[in-house]
């Protein structure tokens, strides 16, 4: 599995990121290209401690799935996300890709970006899972939107 502590895996992200326009359209799922973006990039929040979520008892059934977090499969289509993720109102196009890029290049810059290790449903990652996680998810959104 990619991780987003590889430069080349990196560059990758936002290469793709680039590619993007407000009317690219999903090929699955309710949210739109800036939604996706606004998504993603709180996402990038909650390992670097910028962005915290609550904790609910969900969480211990799902450290038994961790590896689904870093393995080599694709996340289903239509996963369920945490209510603070859920992106429901409308965003501008260009605000977003910007606090996506700023975001994903202050929790991809190496391990040493990752200070919180709880992840919502998964429970305690390492650095090296988070970076890992962190390439899958946004791979998933960018695959939703062609990219």
């Amino acid at each position: 599995m990619k991780s987003v502590f590889d430069p080349a895996a990196r560059q990758e992200i936002i290469d793709r990121v680039n590619k993007l326009s407000p009317a690219t359209q999903a090929q699955w799922g309710k949210m739109n290209a800036a939604q996706m973006l606004a998504h993603c990039g709180i996402s990038f929040r909650v390992p670097t401690g910028d962005f915290t979520i609550q904790k609910t008892w969900v969480r211990f059934i799902g450290r038994f799935f961790k590896s689904l977090a870093t393995n080599d499969k694709p996340f289903q289509k239509n996963s369920p996300t945490a209510a603070e993720f859920l992106i429901t109102d409308e965003r501008i196009f260009e605000t977003e890709k910007k606090n996506f890029i700023d975001n994903f290049q202050k929790v991809s810059r190496g391990p040493e970006a990752i200070t919180y290790f709880e992840h919502g449903f998964f429970g305690y990652l390492t650095a090296e899972e988070w970076g890992k996680m962190i390439y899958k998810h946004t791979d998933h959104h960018l695959r939703q939107f062609g990219v």
